[in-house]
């Protein structure tokens, strides 16, 4: 039985995987790197455990048969926990742009439906392979598209908001809970549903990797300009003189002259990360790498500890002059 199961358990597993590296592939800024790609596969992995507990108590306080519950309530409670460890990657920074929000939550659904389809084929070993090449092809790539979906409308509607109201979750959640139902709606013919999500997913996200380089080469082109200005304008020796000089000059009656310092220092040094964090964007863009030193390392700690020194109220005071949009926290945390 065992044998049996590791043997063509590769046929309803792999084609998920593969999906998701031609993804990798296709990201020609490789904004996402291999490390957070296997930790969020992880982190989906993890999700059928609770899942499975779960959708017990809630079919059992239901009192709904398993077709009906198959198709309106597990939808909500998978989908919920997969956009979990979305929501979690989105307030920590770690998504930019549509192509990393399509990947990651690819690779969130990757990573649930895998260990689901293990756990259905292990308990039904000795069905046919026609049926492990359906959850191969079809369940576990629709939970991928499904969670690829609800990071790119997620990401479409906070991309340029600091601080993410939840509300705007909610549109790609309903979406990705729709395609789950939809697809659960037709347990009698998984052949047409697997070659409906094979059709329907693929175009989609090219679509989507295309906005979102065309997107990031202007973002790039634009913001590298307006933070090499700012820049030219702190190290000029006619800084007092500038807007933002005057500006600084105003905060002394506000805040101490040690903190107003501190927060000048902390203002060119996250211009020149953010500089060089476009720049090695720019040169992934051209296929070339651009290992981070320990220089740069070095004042990832500098920033850090100025971070602490201006404190909330001090980094909120010189907002108008950072550009600290969510892209922008996401590529300091890229280089970083």
């Amino acid at each position: 039985m065992l044998t049996d199961l590791l043997t063509r358990a590769p046929v309803g597993l792999l084609p998920v995987l593969i999906f998701l590296i031609v993804l990798l592939y296709m990201d020609s800024y490789k904004l996402v790197s291999l490390h957070t790609v296997l930790w969020v596969i992880l982190a989906g992995a993890l999700l059928p455990i609770a899942g499975y507990w779960i959708n017990g108590y809630a079919m059992t306080a239901l009192g709904w048969d398993l077709p009906a519950y198959s198709r309106y309530a597990a939808p909500v409670i998978e989908e919920g926990l997969k956009a979990s460890v979305m929501v979690f990657l989105f307030r920590t920074n770690r998504i930019g742009f549509l192509v990393d929000a399509a990947i990651l939550g690819f690779a969130v659904g990757a990573g649930f439906g895998v260990v689901e389809n293990f756990y259905y084929l292990y308990m039904a070993s000795d069905a046919h392979i026609a049926v492990w090449i359906v959850r191969g092809f079809g369940t576990a790539i629709m939970h991928g598209g499904a969670m690829a979906l609800f990071g790119i409308m997620a990401q479409v509607l906070t991309e340029r908001s600091m601080k993410i109201n939840p509300l705007l979750y909610v549109p790609g959640f309903i979406v990705a809970v729709i395609v789950h139902s939809v697809f659960n709606h037709f347990p009698g013919t998984p052949i047409l549903t697997t070659v409906g999500t094979l059709l329907l997913l693929p175009p989609i996200l090219l679509v989507v990797f295309q906005k979102s380089a065309r997107s990031m080469h202007a973002w790039l082109e634009l913001d590298f300009d307006e933070d090499a200005l700012l820049l030219e304008q702190i190290n000029s020796g006619e800084f007092a003189g500038s807007k933002i000089g005057r500006f600084l000059e105003d905060l002394k009656l506000k805040f101490p002259g040690p903190v107003v310092v501190d927060m000048l220092c902390y203002l060119r040094l996250y211009t020149e990360l953010a500089l060089r964090a476009k720049g090695v964007l720019m040169m992934r863009e051209n296929g070339l790498d651009a290992p981070v030193g320990e220089r740069t390392r070095a004042k990832f700690e500098e920033m850090h500890y100025l971070e602490r020194s201006v404190g909330k109220t001090g980094i909120l005071a010189i907002s108008p002059f950072l550009q600290m949009t969510r892209k922008d926290l996401w590529q300091l945390y890229v280089l970083e």
